[in-house]
């Protein structure tokens, strides 16, 4: 199926590492032009001259907590490309900001994964209105589940599921459509990280796994990234204000049945 993305111009924030490189991959795929926001490390500049390999790409090295960042970001894309086709706000981290913390924590946390949502929907609203393009929200089931410890984190994803709707509705007579996609269990470098501080990671990660209804598995960054190259694409034309969740039915279903 050619989802027509060839040459449309994209912005994955976080794009070059876990599950927003595994969106840049299955884009780069679709020869998607890429515009790729991200904290410097090598592992990142490692990932972006691979992306390089099949398509054109414009990294921008930085913080989106930084004062500027998210109009410079539109600014450089415009400059480079002439034109945004999808923002897909991706970046955010699951701080462990707890109600015991201070305000300037939880504030922090909204930086970390909210803030910069409403500044790049801010600045490229113009620029998607022309090419009635849209908007991909990565969220997380913490905004429906809770977690526990992640005050912060929880705040700003249901801020975003809220925002999903609230847009779609908004933009809606601009033709630009508003999506989320909600991961659960998903194996990534950050996740990994955690799974490495516990006394047996492997055990840890096959307790999870078999509480998740649809093949007692994690779901893969693959088919998180091909489910939102599919809804960034014109073969969702008439899918807006939807909250998509791949996750093997962790969020929803009864997981007694995962119950031996």
């Amino acid at each position: 199926m050619d989802l027509n993305l060839k040459d449309k111009v994209i912005i994955v924030t976080g794009g070059a590492r876990g599950i927003g490189g595994g969106i840049s991959e299955s884009l780069a795929a679709e020869g998607a032009k890429l515009v790729i926001p991200s904290r410097p490390s090598a592992a990142t500049e490692k990932a972006i001259a691979k992306l390089q390999e099949s398509t054109e790409v414009l990294y921008i090295p930085g913080d989106l907590t930084s004062p500027g960042i998210c109009e410079s970001i539109i600014n450089q894309t415009i400059e480079k490309f002439g034109a945004i086709d999808v923002l897909i706000n991706n970046a955010g981290i699951n701080d462990g900001c707890n109600i015991t913390d201070s305000l300037d924590k939880f504030q922090q946390s909204l930086k970390n994964n909210l803030i910069h949502v409403f500044e790049l929907v801010h600045y490229a609203l113009p620029h998607l209105e022309k090419s009635q393009g849209n908007i991909i929200n990565i969220g997380s089931k913490v905004a429906e589940t809770g977690q526990g410890n992640a005050t912060g984190y929880a705040a700003a994803k249901g801020a975003i599921n809220a925002l999903t709707r609230e847009w779609a509705l908004e933009f809606r007579m601009k033709n630009i459509r508003v999506n989320s996609i909600i991961p659960a269990e998903c194996m990534t470098p950050l996740y990994e990280n955690w799974l490495s501080t516990l006394d047996d990671p492997q055990a840890e990660e096959d307790r999870i796994s078999q509480m998740i209804p649809l093949g007692e598995r994690m779901t893969t960054i693959a088919e998180l990234a091909d489910l939102t190259a599919f809804i960034a694409s014109t073969r969702s034309s008439h899918t807006t204000g939807q909250i998509l969740y791949a996750d093997g039915g962790y969020t929803h279903l009864d997981r007694k049945c995962t119950v031996k």
